[in-house]
């Protein structure tokens, strides 16, 4: 049997990704701190019987504890918020730089088969051209997105020096159930709950920015499927390939949920980027990655928390 460690493993793609890979007969432990884990993901762990062990990825003695007899890491551990990055970028840096360098420490000396690095489409910044394929120039707008850039950039220097094998996805705006209220990651979380709560979602700026938006169940199939693929040492961008304005996307939550009525807006924010959707066809010719769930599927799982995994 597979044994898989995910970091980060009681946050909403962590958890996600744990019950999805146990479901496919992996043998899964998670590792997290718990200082951004929701309770509902971390009890959702306990139920399934997969291991949580508690533990910060800055730590070296106690991941590379954790790692051993691990064929296989998922690094998902990080802050994400690139608002809070642009007020405390030094705690970015601190977290997801440093966790990173451990973790791919720890892989490379116990011999880990293949690292499996969760990235983020903010390390392209404002794209000069969409759809934003991999060879896209890098150019971060916020902390967060130059943390797990410099992420990336440790992960290929461990594979350049000490043979590291690795994959690195470069993820865009996932969504679905046990997803907190964090920036334009959360947004469709952060709109169902207004809706919900009977009141109009909040766009910040024209509406008219776009992102692409891709449920936690394909990032799920993403991860598994880098798992097999011969084509290691890779960047992958994981995305829909469909560009969603942010207007049409309250529109589509407002009516899924029969909610009469227009958004409301708020001050465009600092660090948002305008335009973005990505380029997923090096993804499907190596990957054999396909999204299945389109965006209004994809979104009542959220309204009615069906969870199909």
């Amino acid at each position: 049997m597979v044994n898989v460690l995910i970091t980060g493993g009681a946050g909403f793609i962590g958890s996600n990704l744990a019950l999805f890979l146990k479901g496919c007969g992996y043998n899964v432990i998670c590792v997290d701190n718990l200082s951004r884990s929701l309770e509902h993901n971390v009890r959702r762990l306990s139920l399934n019987g997969i291991p949580l062990h508690l533990a910060d990825v800055r730590d070296y003695d106690k991941i590379l504890d954790i790692v051993r007899g691990c064929n296989i890491v998922v690094h998902a551990a990080a802050l994400i918020d690139v608002e809070e990055s642009l007020r405390n970028s030094v705690s970015y840096f601190e977290n997801n730089v440093v966790g990173t360098a451990v973790v791919a420490k720890a892989c490379v000396d116990l011999g880990v088969e293949r690292l499996v690095y969760l990235s983020s489409a903010a390390v392209y910044g404002d794209p000069i051209k969409v759809p934003i394929d991999e060879n896209h120039p890098t150019n971060p707008l916020s902390p967060y997105g130059l943390s797990k850039l410099l992420g990336e950039n440790i992960i290929e220097f461990y594979s350049k020096i000490y043979g590291l094998k690795y994959i690195i996805l470069r993820l865009f705006n996932v969504f679905g159930p046990g997803q907190a209220f964090t920036g334009y990651a959360g947004v469709i979380t952060k709109f169902v709950n207004l809706v919900k709560g009977g009141q109009r979602p909040i766009i910040f700026g024209d509406g008219l920015q776009t992102r692409d938006f891709i449920h936690v169940l394909d990032v799920c199939n993403a991860v598994e499927a880098s798992f097999k693929t011969k084509h290691f040492n890779e960047k992958f961008n994981i995305g829909s390939g469909n560009e969603v304005k942010i207007i049409d996307l309250a529109k589509m939550i407002m009516s899924l949920a029969n909610f009469a009525g227009e958004p409301s807006f708020a001050p465009e924010r600092a660090g948002d980027v305008r335009f973005s959707c990505a380029d997923i066809s090096k993804a499907k010719r190596l990957l054999n990655f396909c999204p299945k769930l389109s965006l209004e599927e994809g979104l009542k799982t959220v309204l009615y928390c069906l969870e199909k995994y």
